[in-house]
C-alpha cells in the first residue's frame, strides 16, 4: 500500500515538475493591431507552425480577443506561445461567427491581417511571407495592420 503511495506521488510530483517547465519556457507576445474600422464583434488569432498546417487551416492556437479596448482603430493585445516560429492571421469578426464572410465573388466581407506582413495583391499569401520567430528571453512584438475588402 505505502508503495502504492510513493509511486502516485511521485507521477503526480513529476507531472507538476513537466508543467511548470513548460510554463517557464512560454513567452510573452505583445500583439499591437492598427487599422480596425469598427468596435463591434470579436478579433480572432490564429497561430500557425508551418505552411501545411496554414494551408489546411489547422491552426495550432486560437485567440479570441473582445474589442473593448479598441482605442482609434488600434488595440494590443498579449498572447504566450512557446519560442518557435510561427504564422499569425488575424479576423476581424464584427458578427462574432468565428469564420470570414466572403461575397458571392469570394472576397472578404470582414477585415483580416497577417503577422509583420500588409497584403498589397489579391493573392492569398504563404506562411514564409508572415511568419514571425518568437525568441525565449526577448522581447517579442508583433504588428498586424488590418486590411479590409
Amino acid at each position: 500500500m505505502k508503495k502504492t503511495i510513493l509511486f502516485c506521488t511521485g507521477i503526480m510530483f513529476g507531472l507538476l515538475v513537466m508543467l511548470n517547465v513548460s510554463a517557464a519556457f512560454a513567452q510573452n507576445i505583445q500583439v499591437k493591431i492598427t487599422g480596425i474600422k469598427s468596435d463591434k464583434g470579436q478579433i480572432v488569432l490564429n497561430v500557425f507552425k508551418d505552411n501545411k498546417t496554414y494551408d489546411d487551416q489547422k491552426p495550432y492556437k486560437k485567440f479570441v480577443f473582445e474589442k473593448k479596448d479598441v482605442l482609434d482603430g488600434t488595440v494590443v493585445l498579449n498572447c504566450t506561445l512557446e519560442a518557435g516560429t510561427y504564422g499569425i492571421t488575424l479576423l476581424d469578426d464584427e458578427n462574432k461567427n468565428g469564420v470570414i464572410d466572403k461575397n458571392l465573388v469570394g472576397i472578404p466581407k470582414e477585415g483580416f491581417g497577417f503577422s509583420n506582413f500588409y497584403m498589397t495583391k489579391m493573392s492569398k499569401p504563404s506562411f514564409d511571407d508572415f511568419k514571425v520567430d518568437v525568441k525565449s528571453a526577448a522581447e517579442n512584438k508583433i504588428e498586424i495592420k488590418v486590411k479590409y475588402m
